[in-house]
């Protein structure tokens, strides 16, 4: 029996969302800075529009990209952007290489500024501690990785839920006064499409996750489900933020901001526990893309799975730049700088790509797929 045929409900329905929530989230997602960024400029409604807006989009992308990915058999963006663009593939990975250190410094300084605010630790110790995880987690391959997605997005969910709650019994008044007195909203579908614009390669990264679909009709309810599983969360967060708009929207950590006027202290911990797991999935499902790349590459050329030490080392060297761009460049900076012209980037060639030739070629039948995928994205075992 093939690894696909003993696919769960889990596997095939929800996993992919986990997936794609565990990259998106990243650090500033978790801290609330990009909502902060992104969104409070529109105020709150405008900010709600702004995130409902972005959240169709994702799950149209994704439901368009994982049909795409079935049809060709494509579990991973080299083989998927080589069906989709042919010999101007590596277009999409200069960009996403690029957007990948940007990424991981965020998630790294995010974790050192948790790390000062909790032990009183140098920020590039919290950092290094990120790192050293991720790389150990995606060393292991696949399996490891999907583990790391469910048993995670168990934990965030609940603590989002109870963050909500605590947060409405303690000050719903006046985040209820903020929505009943906010201006008309202005930017805030610019805002929107721009947040899920550099959001959207989340549905590529994760490609090695979505392995488990049996038919067309299963990735296409997958990538629906996905939308609402990944902003859920940044949902339930910007309603507890518009207790103190504007002013939160100049906290580098609006998340502290919070937690500190909650007068909670265990769940505050219990808080900054689940950014630091949120950061952990963010990095390594990003990573873990580039070792299935090399790993397709790899297999192809040698006949052999790439072992545990080779996805090791491949991660330590991405990891090591970030954790110097993290310690030179501040949470806000990196958001504010990095993320809004590679966004527009990849919508060149990612998105309107995929929105165009792609599902003329799925519509209509052109895609055929790989013969065989190699095993350790087959079954998820290491030689």
């Amino acid at each position: 029996m093939t690894d696909t045929a003993r696919a769960s409900w889990f596997q095939r329905y929800l996993l992919p969302g986990f997936a794609f929530k565990a990259v998106v989230i990243g650090g500033g997602y978790a801290t609330g800075r990009e909502l902060a960024e992104f969104f409070l400029p529109g105020g709150p409604w405008g900010g709600i529009a702004g995130m409902l807006l972005a959240m169709a989009l994702w799950s149209a992308i994704c439901m368009a990209t994982f049909a795409f990915a079935y049809a060709a058999r494509t579990y991973d963006y080299r083989s998927f952007f080589r069906a989709l663009l042919g010999p101007f593939w590596g277009l999409f990975e200069l960009a996403y290489l690029a957007l990948l250190i940007v990424l991981l410094a965020v998630f790294g300084a995010a974790a050192g500024a948790i790390g000062q605010a909790m032990f009183g630790w140098p920020p590039l110790l919290g950092t290094l501690g990120l790192m050293l995880a991720i790389a150990a987690v995606v060393s292991f391959g696949n399996d490891a990785v999907e583990r790391l997605f469910k048993w995670v997005s168990v934990f965030l969910y609940g603590i989002y839920a109870l963050f909500l709650l605590l947060a409405l019994s303690r000050f719903g008044d006046r985040i209820a006064a903020n929505f009943a007195s906010a201006p008309a909203a202005e930017d805030w579908a610019l805002n929107g499409l721009t947040y899920a614009g550099y959001n959207i390669i989340g549905a590529v990264v994760i490609l090695p996750i979505v392995r488990h679909f049996r038919s067309r009709r299963e990735a296409a309810v997958a990538g629906l489900i996905a939308g609402p599983l990944a902003m859920l969360p940044a949902i339930a967060f910007f309603v507890c933020m518009i207790a103190y708009y504007p002013q939160i929207a100049d906290e580098a950590l609006p998340s502290d901001f919070l937690l500190q006027r909650l007068r909670w202290p265990l769940f505050h911990s219990l808080f900054q526990l689940m950014i630091l797991s949120a950061l952990l999935e963010s990095g390594a499902g990003a990573v873990h893309a580039i070792n299935e790349r090399v790993a397709t590459a790899w297999h192809a050329r040698r006949g052999s799975d790439l072992s545990r030490g080779g996805r090791g080392l491949i991660a330590t060297a991405l990891l090591a730049g970030s954790i110097f761009l993290a310690d030179h460049v501040g949470l806000v900076g990196l958001i504010a700088q990095g993320y809004r012209g590679l966004s527009y980037v990849l919508l060149a060639v990612y998105v309107l790509p995929l929105l165009s030739w792609g599902l003329w070629l799925l519509l209509y039948g052109r895609l055929r797929p790989i013969p065989k995928p190699y095993p350790s994205i087959d079954t998820g075992e290491q030689a």
